[in-house]
């Protein structure tokens, strides 16, 4: 009887293994996106039957939001036939008479992935992406490698080859330079921005699906530049902490007319399980504080600040004080032995940007000259105007990626717009207090929501605080909230102008300086006799007076002596 059972259990356990082994394994079909699931410490194995003949090679591309898979041509992983990343992918040239193919999705963590794969197929004329590898692991390796910190976004990626077709050896890599070989090949670079402030990974998969064919990316995205087959295979682009970017390569072939995709990679810049800074609790409570006392103020230049013009003057060098300072100490503290914490960073700009700004009132207060003051508030917004300039493509052009022309132009500009400031003094400075008090507004809604317009002046801060970010590219996204904002910084800055313009239209150009006023108010008193306050006692008089009446011994009260008869 023990038999019969033994043979039923094991028919069983067959049947149970042979479930769990279907379960692993995945039939994929050529241009179709397939979802994926891979086991706690388990794996997927990928087929690929009914390959056509025409196809000379495929690349297997897998990917997901942020954790980490391993795709390899064996199902024991190993260094040269697996890749571990969150965009992977694999290269199969095809031999003459192969119509199938396998390969396994690993995930290397004590946790499950899901993400979303696709085989793409190509031709003999296609070439052939990270074909001419000598850097990576693979031997054919088509994946992009992406590095990123709080500055820049680096991206690197193996040579191409010209396309062959299935069976023939390839072509050499580095022995000939003429057009039959792989240096005709020209590389284009594309970026794909996903919607702001969307973490999701629905919206990931979403854009991945979109641009994951070279043909896609080039309807959709936006091509940043063009390499030659001499260029450097490592760019830089600006990090954009929160915003989800994704990266493509296209190589090209002139001469057929020919093209192919290396695997997108993206990226958000920050990481998904950091408890500070991540992406999901981005911004400090000390920051949103900052800014939203900044905004506030932003908007009482905005449309009081010439009416008050010792608040202007604050807010004017404490905005001008607090962010020399910042670079200044970043650059001193944040270094590979000493790093100051943040919190405390900006604790120590806001003092300092208070002292210049008591300084710049204090310097008007005293010596009354609304010139000197007009130059600073020239130069603020002149650094704006400047910022804004640079924000725009003319940033990218490669000339302005040497420091020395960069900043040397930057400070022209600059400098021009207090020159404006000359000739029209009141009109300046009411502009200024317009177009950048609404900034400051701006400034405080990015705090609480992501904004592109930040990047006007934090790229120029970021230049100031890293000496490679001026290799970078420093595109970024204009979307709906974006749009919505440069109508609030132009309705605010027209506003406040016109404002301010009609109210002072009937006043004096500036404020008298009150010490000034205290000297001609004490200069009429003494030329004027008639004045009582003219026989008012100096400060100092009424000072000893008070004092000796305080010391003086008191009066005896009433009569000691006998009264006379």
């Amino acid at each position: 009887m023990s038999r019969p059972w033994m043979l039923h259990v094991e028919l069983l356990l067959v049947l149970w293994l042979g479930m769990v082994h279907a379960q692993n394994e995945m039939v994929f079909t050529l241009g179709t996106f397939q979802n994926v699931s891979i086991p706690v410490n388990g794996s997927v194995e990928v087929n690929l039957p009914r390959i056509p003949a025409e196809v000379a090679f495929v690349i297997l591309q897998f990917h997901t939001q942020h954790l980490n898979a391993t795709i390899s041509y064996t199902r024991v992983p190993a260094y040269g036939t697996s890749v571990t990343t969150s965009d992977s992918g694999l290269l199969f040239p095809l031999l003459p008479s192969q119509l199938s193919l396998s390969c396994f999705l690993l995930a290397p963590n004590d946790e499950s992935v899901a993400g979303i794969g696709v085989i793409l197929p190509y031709s003999l004329a296609d070439p052939v992406p990270g074909a001419c590898n000598q850097e990576f692991p693979l031997e054919i390796d088509p994946n992009i490698y992406l590095l990123y910190n709080l500055y820049e976004t680096t991206i690197r990626f193996a040579p191409a080859n010209i396309g062959y077709a299935r069976g023939t050896s390839p072509p050499a890599c580095d022995v000939e330079t003429d057009l039959s070989s792989r240096w005709r090949l020209e590389y284009d670079v594309y970026q794909f921005f996903l919607p702001e402030s969307d973490l999701s990974e629905r919206m990931m998969i979403k854009g991945m699906e979109t641009v994951a064919r070279g043909m896609n990316m080039m309807e959709n995205g936006r091509k940043l530049m063009t390499l030659s087959s001499q260029d450097k295979t490592l760019l830089s682009f600006n990090s954009i902490p929160g915003q989800g970017v994704i990266y493509s390569i296209i190589v090209r072939d002139p001469v057929l007319n020919s093209s192919s995709s290396y695997v997108p990679v993206h990226t958000y810049a920050c990481s998904f399980t950091a408890a500070v800074d991540g992406c999901t609790t981005l911004g400090r409570p000390s920051t949103k504080v900052f800014f939203t006392i900044a905004g506030l103020a932003g908007l009482l230049v905005c449309f009081l600040g010439h009416r008050f013009f010792k608040c202007e003057l604050f807010c004017l060098g404490f905005g001008f004080g607090a962010f020399f300072f910042f670079v200044l100490i970043t650059r001193t503290t944040t270094t590979g032995t000493t790093t100051l914490d943040y919190d405390l960073r900006l604790a120590l700009t806001a003092l300092m940007g208070v002292v210049w700004g008591v300084a710049l009132v204090m310097s008007w207060w005293r010596f009354g000259s609304v010139m000197a003051c007009v130059i600073v508030a020239g130069l603020v917004l002149g650094f704006l105007v400047s910022s804004l300039v640079f924000f725009t493509p003319l940033g990218d052009v490669s000339v302005f990626h040497n420091d020395v022309v960069f900043w040397v132009t930057f400070s022209c500009i600059t400098l021009v717009v207090p020159l404006f400031f000359i000739r029209w003094p009141r009109e300046g400075n009411i502009l200024t207090c317009g177009v950048v008090g609404a900034y400051m507004v701006v400034l405080a809604v990015n705090s609480y929501t992501y904004t592109s317009l930040s990047y006007i002046t934090l790229d120029v801060l970021k230049r100031f605080l890293n000496d490679d970010f001026s290799r970078a590219f420093i595109s970024v996204p204009l979307q709906n909230i974006d749009f919505i904002l440069i109508s609030v910084w132009a309705i605010l800055a027209v506003s406040g102008v016109v404002l301010q313009l009609y109210r002072e239209r009937s006043r004096p150009f500036f404020p008298p300086s009150p010490y000034v006023l205290w000297c001609q108010e004490r200069e009429r008193r003494k030329t004027n006799v008639l004045d009582p306050s003219h026989h008012t006692p100096s400060l100092p008089a009424r000072l000893l007076a008070r004092i000796r009446q305080l010391t003086r011994h008191p009066e005896p009260a009433g009569e000691r002596t006998p009264l006379l008869l």
